[in-house]
């Protein structure tokens, strides 16, 4: 019984999902949200994560690059990693299976991150006194 509990104790669960759910993940559509959704998202994860996922499928890829590209050029975001791949999809139940095309990015917050939120935050406290 002993080596029963031991070997329970001792027993390691991994969760083989967690890796596809990660927690500073966001999975963009170009019909469901509007742009900026994404990118006021995208800054609060990279102030709770240090760093943000960004993924699409098919015709929401543009919408992600447009993201990723408003975060760098507003300095607050820097490029860590870009992959493509393809994915296997059926379209209906039953139907044939058909290639989409994937992207992921990974951003990190710039050097500049927190000093750029603190000054937004500033100016959206000084816009709203001054009503």
């Amino acid at each position: 019984m002993e080596g029963i509990t031991e070997g329970v104790n001792n027993l390691n669960i991994t969760d083989s999902s967690a890796s596809n759910n990660k927690k500073n993940r966001i999975q963009v559509s170009n019909t469901k949200k509007p742009l900026f959704f994404y990118v006021n998202l995208a800054k609060r994860y990279m102030q709770q994560y240090n760093e943000v996922e960004l993924s699409a499928l098919g015709m929401a890829i543009a919408t992600v690059v447009t993201i990723a590209e408003i975060l760098k050029n507003n300095g607050l975001a820097v490029e860590k990693k870009i992959t493509t791949s393809t994915v296997d999809m059926r379209e209906e139940y039953g139907g044939r299976p058909v290639q989409k095309a994937k992207i992921e990015i990974v951003l990190g917050k710039s050097e500049k991150f927190d000093e750029l939120m603190e000054a937004a935050a500033e100016d959206v406290i000084d816009n709203d006194g001054q009503s």
